[in-house]
């Protein structure tokens, strides 16, 4: 059966400045735990706390640019580009650019908070 998602739902977001995450699969809008789908918006200037999630990550940049710290490199993700985060690998997202970032982030398994594991 098919099931249309006619419009996400907003889930509250951490980090400097405020984003907007729309979730249109996911534990919040769906009750899905293998898998979820948000569109993002960010601010310039916007960063999250850095994470050691147990989920496997992919960004894909609509406008702006995202820059991805890891333990062995910082690099950014600009518009129409992929980025693939690995589960247990240490990660701190942010859009420092000017007009900010909208992106596609999709978790496998879904994102939740007890398994995102944010540093102190």
């Amino acid at each position: 059966m098919v099931r249309v998602i006619r419009e996400p739902v907003i889930v509250p977001s951490v980090g400097t400045r405020p984003k907007r995450i729309a979730e249109y699969a996911g534990r919040v809008a769906t009750g899905d735990t293998e898998l979820s789908l948000a569109v993002m918006k960010s601010p310039q200037g916007w960063e999250e706390p850095a994470q050691t999630p147990t989920f496997d990550e992919y960004t894909l940049v609509l406008r702006g640019a995202i820059r991805i710290e890891t333990q062995a490199a910082t690099v950014v993700v600009r518009a129409g580009e992929l980025a693939i985060a690995t589960a247990g690998e240490w990660v701190r997202y942010s859009t420092p650019e000017p007009g900010g970032a909208e992106y596609i982030a999709v978790c496998r398994p879904a994102f939740s908070a007890d398994t995102v594991h944010r540093d102190e």
